[in-house]
């Protein structure tokens, strides 16, 4: 049984945040800021640890009040969804109501990162309008096969980052391997800003697919490890945040792309921007604490929960560390054999088979067919259609932020892919019954709306979100990178088929097959997917770890 004592002592909190930088995650009216309570310090632990230098910090004073801790005993065959352990809260309580704030100091280390996926996003987006420009200046206009090259080489080089990805960060770290990684996305905007060739357009798309490859298993990686458990699903969110927003503006700024044929060099010089973000960002940003551990430098481990976590966390998470790795460095150096082993293996599937479906339940191609859509029913402006879009993924993605650790991973993933189902069976009875000209087309945009909202309320960011939490902190990048080259492979194969399967079967059961696949998913979901909130990273790995050897015997 633990036991806590309580303190009177209060003070006040101070911090050095723009409340307009705070709302960008939970809107709220901050005003006058009152006394803040928290979980009491550990005693065992100074006010202040040594900090590594290059990092951020807030200056944050406590008062002591109570917490809860609940104990649960574990089963061996299943995880049962608990209260989080004790955990530093900082807490506004105001009129009776008490709004969270232990986010906040893990908040702008999660934001940097973010700034891959806006990378993304925008590099996503950079090609939909320009393209014709493009073929025009380098000479291969009216060749479909080029125009689809220039486009499926970004993903080429995305796969070839993200297995490479798993080997960097356990020899790296995230923080040094988020730099090292913005090189050839710089070198390759550049590249292709000045490309007079398709030669140099297709080697410029490759590096900055590269990148984008690394990244894109970096973020959830790097969140996951430095957001306190309590928040872990929110923060986690902030990737596809980054992807939509990126989207969003390259979309925006794309649109002088129809009057000024040169206008996608600009674009793609802009692209470098959001490097050199991430570059210096990163120089500031801490590295993961459970890295750190891996690799045996304890004191600076212990100094990053204390600027993230809090001290009351410190001697806790340290001991939680310990629990599943070696730490004497042995874990820098796993192998992609050790992903036949279990419970390395299961997980691996889960992570694959969450990708593929996500992929073959069509969301690449119901992004690519939306633009059609709304022509049917007069929207002729392309840039108008992709925004209504845009704004519609970026509107699910907040509402997830919310749910995600309120609702539970899994809920979220077998709801989302229900609402997906229903949405593509939508489009089918529209394109498939004798209806009002009108009301079909009408029927056809609320159910890709609907289907774009519900994929980004769950399929999208929570199915990035649990592998890393899933994943073991020995095996958790190489998993993260076979699940993510399963994720490119069928982004390519969507996109390179997707059109064909259009003109030989027509809409309906083209998606109607997109319908079974998302309740196929969600059946997946309901008995494969375990429910991770409230549950910290090693907790998760302990109880996976004890049905692995229960199986086993």
């Amino acid at each position: 049984m633990l036991t806590f004592t309580k303190s009177s002592k209060k003070t006040k909190f101070i911090s050095p945040c723009d409340p307009m930088w705070v709302s960008t995650v939970q809107h709220q009216n901050v005003g006058v800021v009152p006394a803040i309570t928290t979980a009491r310090r550990n005693p065992k632990f100074p006010s202040s640890l040594p900090k590594p230098p290059g990092t951020f910090r807030f200056d944050i004073r406590f008062r002591v009040s109570k917490s809860k801790v609940w104990a649960a005993k574990k089963q061996l065959n299943e995880l049962e969804t608990r209260e989080p352990e004790s955990e530093e809260l900082l807490v506004r309580e105001k009129n009776g109501e008490s709004f969270d704030f232990g986010w906040l100091p893990a908040f702008p280390h999660a934001l940097v990162a973010s700034m891959s996926n806006f990378l993304f996003g925008y590099h996503i987006g950079v090609m939909n309008g320009p393209i014709v420009s493009i073929a025009r200046e380098l000479g291969f206009e009216g060749n479909s096969i080029l125009e689809g090259l220039v486009v499926s080489i970004f993903i080429a080089g995305a796969f070839v980052g993200s297995i490479s990805a798993g080997s960097l960060v356990d020899k790296l770290g995230c923080r040094r391997t988020f730099q090292i990684d913005t090189i050839p996305l710089i070198l390759g905007a550049i590249l292709s800003a000045q490309a007079h060739s398709l030669d140099e357009m297709l080697l410029g798309r490759f590096l900055v697919g590269l990148g984008i490859g690394v990244n894109t298993v970096l973020v959830p990686i790097y969140i996951s490890e430095v957001a306190p458990t309590k928040y872990r699903g929110s923060l986690g969110t902030l990737c596809q945040i980054g992807t939509c927003l990126g989207i969003i503006v390259s979309l925006f700024l794309g649109v002088p792309s129809g009057n000024d044929p040169h206008w996608w060099r600009m674009m793609l010089y802009i692209a470098c921007v959001p490097g050199f973000i991430l570059t210096l960002g990163m120089q500031y940003a801490v590295d993961s604490p459970r890295w750190l551990c891996k690799a045996g430098r304890f004191d600076d481990a212990k100094a990053v929960i204390n600027d993230l976590w809090g001290a009351a966390e410190v001697e806790k998470a340290v001991q939680e560390f310990q629990s599943v790795s070696k730490n004497d460095g042995n874990d820098l150096n796993s192998r992609w054999l050790e992903l036949l082993e279990e419970p390395h293996s299961r997980v691996a599937f889960i992570g694959g088979a969450l990708f593929v479906l996500q992929q073959f339940a069509g969301i690449n191609g119901v992004l690519y067919f939306s633009s059609l859509t709304f022509q049917d029913v007069g929207v002729t402006n392309g840039s108008l259609a992709n925004l209504i879009i845009g704004l519609t993924n970026l509107a699910g993605v907040l509402c997830a932020s919310y749910l995600v650790d309120n609702q539970g991973r899994q809920k979220l993933l077998i709801g989302s892919y229900l609402g997906m189902a229903l949405s593509m069976f939508l489009v089918m009875y529209a394109n498939s019954f004798p209806l009002d000209e009108q009301f079909s087309h009408n029927l056809s945009i609320l159910g890709t709306v609907l289907y774009i909202f519900t994929f980004a309320i769950g399929a999208g960011p929570v199915t990035g979100l649990i592998i890393p939490e899933l994943s073991s902190t020995r095996m958790r990048g190489k998993i993260m990178g076979f699940s993510f080259s399963a994720h490119w492979i069928c982004n390519f194969l969507v996109g390179l088929f997707f059109l064909d399967l259009l003109k030989k079967f027509g809409v309906a059961p083209v998606y109607a097959t997109f319908g079974g696949v998302s309740l196929l998913a969600a059946i997946f979901a309901n008995y494969f997917i375990v429910e991770t909130k409230g549950r910290s990273l090693e907790e998760i790995e302990r109880s996976l770890n004890s049905n692995s050897q229960a199986g086993g015997k």
